[in-house]
């Protein structure tokens, strides 16, 4: 399954919501700064992701997109 997280990294505030209710693990704060000095979340390993949108949903600055493939496609 090609399961996809887009984080936005403008948007994103490194408040590690996101972080905490990954089920898999799969965020991290990365090291790269955004353009306000945020230093913002970056994914560890697409390849754990099971799409389950949690990291999408508690978002306070909608930063990060899920998208899931649709199973027998």
């Amino acid at each position: 399954m090609n399961n996809l997280v887009k984080i936005n990294s403008e948007r994103c505030k490194s408040c590690g919501l996101c972080i905490h209710v990954c089920p898999k693990d799969v965020l991290t704060i990365g090291e790269i700064a955004n353009s306000k000095g945020y230093y913002t979340v970056e994914m560890k390993d697409q390849t754990m992701c099971i799409a389950c949108a949690f990291c999408a949903l508690i978002c306070p600055d909608l930063a990060l997109e899920v998208y899931r493939e649709e199973k027998g496609k």
